[in-house]
């Protein structure tokens, strides 16, 4: 078989163009599409009236939208038709959704996500056994902050297939009620020193003031009269537990003390 060298020349010119021009195309692409990213970001940031989370998850549309029409273009940069490629594509359509139903799960479950909102950017959410403030919804993620400053990226699947606890879903303050008992002759002593760490605490709503107060007699016997201490305050509905705590654990410090 004799080879035409001036053929394969030619084909191996042609080839190495194409592949320096699908290099430079792949790298304009990437470029585009960060810079249309940031561009529908910022211009659906300037209504205000877009809520945050639809502009991370329409300018993630947007990028993943640029980058597949850069890939199409680089197909046919090469010969490849799309029309054939799509029939390529329908005949192993069964092999490629079982490969990619992670994945497609992922996509709808943001759609989802998406639709419902059940948070919002900066929300204080539990979900799939992870805790965090909710940072940004992507087409296959969701992100959360730690209170530790971690990240924590959860698949879209997962999160909207688990229970959502959203503690920031309510606006106002929660309430707080803590009672236990004490001997009735400490009680005024430990009820001021308790109300005064309440009025210290930074969290502790400053326009509802915190109250302790004898709710009623446990025992009336005069060798050792008990009485129920009561103490309520307003706080936000996350710090709930930890306030709770600090209360518990201060009345019992005062009450070994004493």
């Amino acid at each position: 078989m004799t080879i035409n060298f001036d053929t394969l020349k030619a084909s191996l010119v042609l080839y190495g163009l194409n592949a320096i021009y699908a290099i430079l195309l792949l790298a304009v692409g990437w470029y585009l599409s960060g810079a249309m990213q940031r561009l529908v970001t910022r211009v659906l940031s300037v209504t205000h009236r877009v809520d945050p989370l639809v502009t991370l998850f329409v300018a993630s549309v947007v990028r993943y939208a640029v980058l597949a029409v850069v890939g199409i273009a680089v197909l046919q940069l090469f010969g490849i038709q799309t029309a054939s490629l799509v029939a390529v594509l329908g005949a192993t359509s069964l092999a490629i959704g079982l490969a990619l139903q992670g994945t497609l799960s992922n996509l709808a479950a943001g759609v989802m996500l998406l639709l419902f909102r059940p948070f919002h950017i900066g929300d204080d959410v539990e979900v799939a056994g992870r805790a965090g403030k909710v940072r940004s919804l992507s087409l296959f993620m969701t992100e959360l902050v730690a209170p530790d400053n971690t990240q924590i990226l959860l698949p879209n699947g997962q999160v909207w297939g688990a229970a959502i606890i959203n503690r920031s879903a309510y606006p106002g303050t929660g309430e707080v009620k803590v009672a236990f008992p004490v001997r009735a002759g400490s009680a005024n002593a430990l009820a001021a020193q308790i109300l005064k760490e309440l009025r210290e605490d930074p969290l502790i709503d400053e326009r509802a003031a915190p109250a302790v107060n004898v709710s009623k007699v446990i025992a009336a016997d005069p060798a050792a009269p008990l009485v129920e201490l009561t103490v309520s305050a307003k706080v936000k509905p996350s710090d709930a537990d930890a306030v709770k705590q600090r209360v518990l654990d201060h009345a019992s410090a005062l009450l070994a003390m004493g």
